[in-house]
């Protein structure tokens, strides 16, 4: 089985419904790494020396490939990541090898057959 890696990088407040979208198109399971901060086209705006962001949280999915798409697409919809600058934005990694994932290739199997 092969997989890749989903990175999206959402507003705080965004992540948990993308989470539990991402759950339902095919994801079995996520890493959160709170607190990210980062700059788009325009620059962050200060407020007497105080930066005027959100905080953004990186998603990172090791999802299998044949769910991959689905995924990504399924995060940028519920995102808004098309709807507006700023935010947010999703990119798929190919993985080249992974262990650990005897759990998650034992319940995707049965899926990723029935897609196929």
């Amino acid at each position: 089985m092969h997989f890749k890696l989903i990175i999206a990088l959402v507003d705080d407040d965004r992540t948990d419904i993308v989470l539990e979208a991402a759950r339902n198109a095919g994801a079995t399971g996520a890493t959160v790494i709170n607190n990210a901060r980062g700059e788009g086209l325009e620059p962050v705006k200060t407020f007497f020396g105080l930066q005027l962001e959100t905080q953004r949280d990186v998603l990172l999915m090791l999802v299998e490939e044949h769910l991959s798409r689905s995924i990504l697409e399924t995060i940028e919809e519920i995102g808004g990541m098309d709807e507006k600058s700023g935010a947010g934005i999703a990119f798929l990694i190919n993985v080249e090898d992974a262990v650990g994932v005897a759990h998650q290739v034992q319940s995707l199997s049965k899926v990723v057959e029935d897609q196929l």
